[in-house]
């Protein structure tokens, strides 16, 4: 069973590019795997596999992120770069988005 997950990296004032990852998406494993890489790298890969402190396994070919106006959780785990590092982001439960 696969844990999916989105990493939503801002492009533009009101566009976030939404990176799609298939495996091991929870935060004990991304967060420490995604430690070694930037958002350039991220947005680079277009859509994965599977994020690992080594490589990132990507999708061939890959399908281009979704550009949203704001980050939205769509999987089990969203992360974004905040300054200067990947955190998981947890929806405020009073709007139902981030």
């Amino acid at each position: 069973m696969s844990t999916r997950a989105q990493i939503a990296i801002q492009i533009g004032p009101e566009e976030w590019a939404h990176v799609y990852v298939h495996y091991d998406g929870y935060p004990a494993h991304m967060l420490p795997a995604l430690a070694r890489w930037k958002p350039e790298d991220i947005i680079a890969a277009r859509e994965i596999r599977q994020v690992t402190a080594e490589a990132l396994d990507c999708f061939s070919p890959p399908r281009d992120p979704r550009i949203l106006p704001r980050p939205t959780r769509e999987f089990a785990h969203l992360y974004m770069w905040i300054g200067g590092q990947w955190v998981t982001v947890v929806p405020r439960a009073d709007t139902g988005g981030v």
